[in-house]
């Protein structure tokens, strides 16, 4: 008998490598399902907007700028994160394109705030609707750093609106709290100012840093 190791060898290296067999079936199940998951998500994020639109369906159409709005006092460009419900920093109001954000341009005259919006609707804030300003983390379900959003209180229809902004520079910022409190007549902070229970100074700080580079967008 030839207990030598090379012919064992040379048939092991001469036997043709079996294939292996890839079950592409379970595969593409997968990811098909995963495919459905995110469209359902869609759609539900879709109706549920569509829905929340028809609630607010009497709020009346925005104001737009004077024909003379009047020399700028402060201008600022940057991002507009949406407006809620003031104090309520997750009730979201979408009605006449207020759900989208955008960039955007803001100019204060003596008569309000003009907002421009490059993409999405315009709209003008009157001097004489301004309730008042601070500095906040979130809105409309956007956290970013602590103070690193303007929010405007404002009297649209029957609602008072928080609209929040971001500057490209957030040194800006303080000049138009001051402005801005001081149009308003606002000396002690706006609906939603800290302690409520429902606003974004409850969410951690590590929240406000994962979802710093989102909000900055």
């Amino acid at each position: 008998m030839n207990l030598s190791p090379v012919p064992t060898a040379i048939r092991y290296a001469a036997a043709p490598e079996s294939q292996q067999v890839t079950d592409w079936a379970p595969r593409i199940a997968w990811v098909i399902g995963l495919l459905l998951v995110v469209a359902l998500v869609y759609w539900l994020m879709r109706e549920g907007w569509k829905w929340r639109s028809v609630l607010q369906s009497d709020l009346p159409e925005l104001p737009q700028a004077p024909a003379g709005p009047g020399e700028p006092r402060l201008t600022m460009t940057g991002r507009y994160h949406g407006s809620t419900t003031a104090g309520q920093w997750l009730e979201r109001i979408v009605a006449h394109g207020l759900g989208a954000r955008s960039r955007v341009e803001l100019t204060l005259t003596e008569h309000g705030v003009d907002v421009v919006r490059p993409g999405a609707n315009d709209f003008f804030i009157p001097a004489g609707r301004l309730r008042g300003a601070r500095l906040d983390k979130g809105i409309a379900g956007k956290v970013l750093t602590e103070d690193g959003l303007l929010v405007i209180t404002w009297e649209h229809g029957d609602r008072l609106l928080d609209s929040g902004f971001r500057s490209d520079r957030a040194a800006e910022h303080a000049a138009w709290l001051d402005a801005l409190r001081a149009m308003s007549g606002d000396t002690s902070g706006a609906p939603g100012a800290p302690g409520t229970a429902d606003e974004p100074h409850g969410t951690t700080d590590a929240a406000a840093t994962t979802h710093h580079e989102e909000g900055a967008r």
